[in-house]
């Protein structure tokens, strides 16, 4: 039995816009548009989850999905950083960022490391492959990044080196106790 997972990046938002740590803010104008031009791009499927962020749910559901929300599939916690942007962060507590960025173990913001969200976001992921069919996930940048590095069996650190833009779909394939990966495309209307 194969379970084929599309994993869906969520459209734009004032937190990405602005390079801040997510703050569950809502899709911007330009991110609804740009959903809803690319539904078009999303094959049915047997079943449908999102982060339980607003930005994802609502980027499922201009994708035409009607996701169930995981709180497995959340975002990263950030702690007292959440909703500042990485400049002021870097600005303010230079060592910490540093940490951060270098130990996927730390977590210098009193929230979850790095390591903590790949176990726990990859702990979800292969409870998929006790079913079969098509799966979509919308879901946040970081928790793309920790489903990638868990099903390559990657290291931690390779996290921080995976670049997840909007609206870019990532495709898995699993069974056995294995995942393979498809590396992801831009989500396009289907008249360009």
């Amino acid at each position: 039995m194969t379970v084929r997972l599309t994993l869906i990046s969520p459209g734009t938002s004032g937190a990405l816009r602005d390079v801040r740590f997510d703050d569950d803010s809502p899709l911007d104008d330009e991110g609804i548009a740009r959903a809803e031009a690319v539904a078009s791009a999303v094959a049915a499927s047997t079943r449908a989850y999102c982060s339980p962020s607003a930005r994802c749910l609502r980027t499922a559901r201009a994708l035409g999905l009607a996701p169930e929300a995981v709180a497995e599939l959340a975002g990263c916690s950030m702690g007292r950083w959440r909703g500042r942007s990485l400049a002021a962060v870097a600005a303010a507590e230079e060592p910490a960022v540093a940490a951060w960025l270098s130990d996927p173990t730390a977590a210098p913001h009193g929230g979850e490391s790095l390591r903590d969200l790949r176990v726990r976001v990859g702990g979800w992921l292969d409870t998929l492959q006790a079913g079969s069919g098509r799966v979509h996930v919308v879901a946040e940048p970081d928790v793309i990044r920790a489903a990638t590095v868990h099903a390559l069996a990657a290291p931690d650190e390779a996290a921080l080196r995976l670049d997840v833009r909007p609206l870019v779909a990532v495709h898995f394939s699993g069974r056995a106790g294995r995942w393979n990966l498809r590396v992801g495309e831009t989500l396009r209307p289907e008249s360009e």
